[in-house]
């Protein structure tokens, strides 16, 4: 069970009096809507609700257009909890729990390209389009050899970036590339994955009690009411984490 909630962890999550969830608009499949003024509706917002719940607070929702902004943010005060994927290269100023949802990442490829593997993709001289800051970005500038990754500012930037420029492949979850794909006639999804993103929960770095007591709600969560949330929501080419 998750441990209590005492005065003291209560004022370390929201020392504003209300928890403030940081929400990664880039990412579809966990925040279907945020409008300004109105309800925020997904996963991710769920979660959010969730935890501010457990903790006996209110929850407001601050969002940010890409991964990279909320990470960025996380020394500024202006977020008590993050939804967004945990990486390593973030880890200096974010303290993350253990993964809840995975969500595979793939390569789209022209139907006429030579490359037909994971493998095949990382050789001198490919050139792949990817969003820059994004979780597969980050996995892939720490493992990538030979190939360069060609960066854009946003999902549908990389898209317009590997059509545009003519590169080898394009970088993205495999829900974005299925719709990809049905716009450029041809083209094919590699099959298998180079990485399956880990959605996890962060909070600044300092927040060690926070970062305890929502290690064990992730643990939790995992139990069936991720599995839960994703049916509720619909959203296809994510799967609920390995139980620890």
């Amino acid at each position: 069970m998750t441990q209590p909630v005492d005065a003291a962890l209560r004022t370390e999550f929201a020392p504003t009096g209300t928890l403030r969830v940081a929400l990664n608009l880039s990412n579809f499949l966990l925040v279907q809507s945020a409008p300004p003024g109105g309800e925020a509706v997904g996963i991710a917002p769920d979660i959010g609700r969730g935890i501010a719940a457990a903790l006996g607070v209110p929850v407001s929702f601050v969002p940010f257009p890409n991964p990279g902004e909320l990470a960025a943010a996380a020394g500024s005060g202006v977020w008590d909890v993050g939804l967004i994927g945990a990486d390593p290269l973030r880890a200096a100023e974010i303290a993350f729990t253990g993964a809840y949802l995975e969500i595979e990442a793939s390569y789209l490829v022209r139907g006429d390209s030579p490359l037909r593997t994971l493998a095949e993709v990382d050789r001198p001289g490919v050139r792949i389009a990817v969003g820059d800051k994004t979780a597969y970005d980050m996995y892939l500038r720490r493992t990538l050899q030979h190939a360069t990754l060609h960066r854009a500012a946003g999902l549908e930037a990389s898209y317009q970036l590997f059509v545009n420029e003519q590169l080898d492949a394009l970088a993205g979850l495999r829900p974005r590339l299925v719709a990809d794909q049905a716009r450029l006639p041809g083209s094919r999804i590699l099959e298998g994955r180079f990485t399956a993103v880990q959605q996890g929960i962060g909070v600044p770095i300092a927040r060690r009690q926070a970062a305890a007591w929502l290690q064990q709600f992730v643990h939790e969560i995992k139990r069936g009411e991720v599995a839960a949330l994703i049916a509720r929501h619909g959203v296809k080419g994510v799967s609920v984490a390995p139980l620890d």
